[in-house]
């Protein structure tokens, strides 16, 4: 009888534990939605697709967009790993704020303005480069 209390109530709590990893699961995937990150992956898509043959690149972008839905579902692992839920569900309240909404809306400035001033660092760094394989 013991045995069978103890299956129970093993059961009881697995099932717990398996319901709130789905709700942490269901936050993180919300965060990643709200924060913007979501958003930059799709503007890196765009700028994949580019690299593809015009005839070609209506199938890719539906092939790459289905296999970004894994990396985004991998990356909400890693949000589980490295925050609690608490943590992510505090980032949710900042991104349902104004403050965090206007963050969120800025995604794609963003991430353009970073990939001008990313380049244009680089090609200053060419230049440093050169000074010192130059020797």
């Amino acid at each position: 009888m013991k045995k069978v209390l103890l299956a129970v109530a093993f059961m009881f709590v697995a099932q717990f534990a398996m319901a709130q990893n789905a709700a942490f699961k269901a936050d993180a995937l919300k965060l990643l939605n709200i924060s913007g990150a979501t958003t930059q992956f799709e503007l890196a898509v765009g700028q994949i697709v580019k690299n593809v043959p015009a005839e070609k690149q209506a199938d890719f972008k539906k092939d790459l967009s289905e296999s970004l839905k894994g990396l985004i579902d991998k990356i909400a692992d890693v949000y589980m790993v490295e925050f609690t839920h608490d943590d992510v569900k505090q980032m949710i309240k900042y991104y349902e704020s104004p403050i965090g909404k206007k963050q969120a809306s800025k995604t794609a400035v963003l991430f353009e303005k970073g990939q001008q001033a990313g380049q244009e660092w680089a090609m200053g760094l060419q230049s440093i480069m050169m000074k010192y394989m130059g020797e």
